[in-house]
């Protein structure tokens, strides 16, 4: 007689994430033999695209490895490519950088809140079937989205891959009066964040606290976005250009993104990392509503990184008013950034997490070698341990009661599978 737990728990394609995937689980007398997060994906051989380009090149091309997130991809870049030639730019310039990147936050964060996440909370298959009974509720999180898409367009052109960042600054900067002409749509935002806060404070959350090592970027003054060094809640404390030399990525045979490993160990990078390390960077206001909203001083149940990730919506909807606030057009929008041959490093805070690249730059400023470690490729193999952990103690649901489940720990991470799935050399022989 076969074990009511001997069962294979499987998913061909993940919904509400973004990209391909699937999910395997197989189980043997109450206990967990093998997890797959299968990562189907064609690989997409960007880092190989840009070998032989120019140096002013990146913000462009990596901007297209995502439709949600292109600016933490051309930031990244900017980040790499400047910190190669030896060029710091002004602060203006880095604040308005940091305002875009709000934007992006605040988009990304509402998409996944309302759309992707919220759902499996609240019993629905999708966003459109929630709408049906919370129409209000769903269009609250439109609105809050538009207005995230709104400060990215303004500044970056149009919203889905800007047009208007490049290495060393802006093509142009927006005048004082554009941007002032935000602000009552980010005033609106904050509300609305705020009432999303209070939203997800009254889901019911399962009883999952695990013991994650987290990563993220730590600044010295600010709640990090844009700059800082890399830190670990188990001591790592490193400048960004050492970050090879403590993450390490592996290939495995059921993904077409790599694993990655911090000194051989699994690690969790994303909005609870940066909740987690940085709470205290966070203004007055915004720890008060997280305290409002229940969050504690360290977070560990990753099912309720949705609660996170509505907390830093709001703290970026309050940080996009203080630049607004403080916005003076930088002239000249950009400085020069000379070839020069060297290598650069660049990370920031893209809205699932910490974003790596690096450039080897010749002589002429041709970039010779890319390397790009996106978050989700760092998350797969905690992802994974997660799914593990999960299904062991809860081998009494019925399997698709548990199938869902598991799926809804996969979307606590809101993976971004197109971007993971880049690393592949390309090469083509001719006959």
């Amino acid at each position: 007689m076969t074990h009511r737990s001997d069962r294979t728990l499987r998913v061909k394609a993940l919904a509400r994430v973004e990209g391909e995937g699937g999910m395997l689980v197989r189980t043997r007398a109450g206990r967990v033999e093998e997890v797959r997060l299968d990562i189907y994906e064609p690989p997409r051989f960007f880092e190989a695209f840009l070998q032989g380009r120019r140096h002013t090149e990146p913000p462009d091309i990596t901007a297209r490895i995502c439709g949600i997130c292109p600016i933490a991809y051309q930031m990244s870049s900017c980040n790499a490519i400047e910190a190669a030639c030896g060029v710091e730019v002004p602060q203006v310039v880095r604040n308005l950088r940091r305002l875009i990147y709000c934007g992006e936050w605040i988009e990304s964060h509402a998409l996944h809140i309302y759309l992707l996440h919220a759902p499996d909370f609240l019993g629905y298959d999708g966003a459109v079937e929630m709408a049906a009974d919370h129409r209000e509720v769903v269009q609250r999180g439109l609105r809050l989205k538009k207005t995230g898409n709104d400060i990215m367009e303004v500044i970056g052109g149009r919203a889905i891959h800007p047009i208007n960042v490049r290495v060393g600054g802006f093509y142009r900067a927006p005048s004082r009066r554009e941007l002032t002409n935000l602000v009552p749509r980010v005033e609106q935002a904050r509300d609305a964040a705020l009432d999303t806060l209070s939203w997800v404070a009254g889901f019911d959350y399962p009883d999952f606290e695990q013991d994650y090592e987290f990563v993220a970027l730590r600044h010295p003054a600010d709640y990090p976005i844009t700059e800082g060094r890399i830190v670990s809640s188990g001591g790592l404390d490193i400048p960004v250009p050492e970050f090879e030399d403590h993450v390490v990525e592996e290939h495995v045979p059921h993904s077409t993104a790599l694993h990655a490993r911090l000194d051989g160990r699994r690690y969790m990078t994303g909005p609870m990392a940066r909740y987690n390390l940085n709470a205290d960077r966070l203004p007055a206001s915004v720890r008060a509503a997280a305290a409002d909203a229940g969050l504690g001083p360290r977070e560990s149940n990753p099912f309720r990184s949705i609660l996170v990730r509505a907390l830093e919506t709001l703290y970026a909807c309050e940080e996009s008013l203080r630049l607004l606030d403080a916005y003076e057009p930088p002239d000249p929008p950009a400085v020069d950034v000379p070839a020069v041959p060297g290598t650069g490093h660049g990370a920031t805070e893209a809205p699932r997490g910490v974003l790596y690249h690096r450039y080897d730059l010749g002589e002429d400023g041709i970039i010779r070698t890319a390397k790009i470690v996106p978050p989700t490729s760092q998350n797969q193999a905690q992802i994974e341990d997660d799914l593990r952990r999960f299904v062991e103690p809860r081998l009494d649901l019925e399997t698709d009661e548990l199938t869902h489940r598991c799926e809804q720990a996969i979307r606590n991470y809101d993976p971004c599978i197109s971007c993971s799935t880049h690393f592949l050399d390309l090469r083509v022989e001719e006959a």
